[in-house]
């Protein structure tokens, strides 16, 4: 990514006491396989070199903090299945971290801890059906299901981050929850460049994801949305005291190939929300000018263990998480 800079911020024996720590939560988590968990993971190739945008040789190493390298971009082979990835029981997330910057769903088919198998040899393989899961949702060139962007009201797109100083992502596990953080310093889309700090929160428990977004100043357009594939409709909810509404499609919307269908849903505060605008390729929801705003995301896959298999039991589900969010304000 021609515009960012990106270093690794450890040395000597800060990367070895990190590494260690991602070690020792691996390994409690698979001390105690049938208990809930939470993860998140940072990993990039070490041993190896740059040539232009390729990373040539070297092997992967889980790390926690990383300020991604001026040669960086998209399929580069320098980090792990490309992003930051989120995982717990049931389900598991990736946010690439390059220029896209779109949110991916790695479905499971098991309730065990995959991630750190996920990508070791190369970036094909995980597309394809694996005793863990697989990949399943086509992002294109699109923010994903719950990413974030700006809202491009000219053009009718959602533009992402093209152009930015510098971009630093951190992850981080403890007992209660696991996230990671990202810092895009000087993001230029039209207008004054911004800061944006992003926090991705997923916890032992459900599949959902909570987003934390901070900005340096206000911007029309902050949006978030779900990739819209074809011949699936959108359905709309808003919760009994006006509080929270949501955006969520359901059916066979995968790239597995299979007989399967995925559910996936925003939840946003009706406080913050400024209009719906469905795109070519996204369903959107942008905010009104803001500093600060928090949504969550979620995708429920049909072949997950003990999952949500209908469209009944999915809009079920969100019925009953509109009505704690109307409630308690959180999930």
């Amino acid at each position: 990514m021609k515009f960012n800079l990106f270093k690794i911020v450890f040395v000597g024996t800060f990367i070895s006491s990190h590494f260690a720590a991602q070690t020792s939560v691996i390994s409690e988590i698979k001390k105690h396989p049938n208990a809930p968990f939470s993860y998140a993971e940072l990993s990039v190739k070490e041993g190896g070199k740059w040539d232009g945008n390729q990373y040539i040789g070297g092997s992967f190493k889980n790390i926690q903090e990383l300020t991604i390298p001026e040669s960086h971009t998209d399929h580069s082979t320098y980090i792990r299945y490309e992003g930051i990835g989120l995982e717990n029981n049931q389900i598991g997330y990736r946010l690439y971290l390059d220029w896209r910057n779109a949110t991916d769903i790695f479905g499971k088919k098991t309730t065990a801890l995959s991630l750190p198998e996920v990508g070791q040899d190369g970036f094909e393989s995980y597309h394809h059906d694996a005793p863990w899961g697989q990949d399943i949702l086509k992002s294109g060139h699109t923010i994903g299901i719950g990413s974030y962007g700006r809202y491009d009201e000219q053009n009718d797109y959602v533009e992402t981050f093209k152009i930015v100083k510098s971009t630093t992502a951190k992850v981080t596990n403890t007992k209660e929850l696991s996230f990671a953080t990202i810092d895009y310093e000087g993001w230029k889309t039209w207008g004054d460049a911004i800061d944006l700090h992003s926090k991705l929160t997923i916890f032992p428990k459900d599949r959902f994801v909570k987003v934390d977004l901070a900005l340096s100043n206000t911007i029309s357009g902050l949006c978030t949305g779900i990739v819209a594939i074809k011949n699936i409709p959108l359905k709309q909810g808003i919760s009994k005291n006006k509080k929270w509404g949501y955006i969520a499609t359901y059916g066979n919307q995968t790239e597995t190939k299979k007989d399967d269908n995925l559910g996936m849903v925003v939840f946003y505060p009706l406080e913050n929300f400024d209009k719906y605008v469905k795109t070519k390729s996204t369903h959107t929801i942008i905010f009104k000018k803001t500093k600060n705003v928090s949504y969550y995301f979620m995708g429920a896959w049909s072949l997950e263990p003990n999952g949500l298999t209908t469209e009944d039991s999915f809009y079920q589900d969100l019925a009953k998480k509109l009505d704690i969010l109307d409630q308690n304000n959180h999930l």
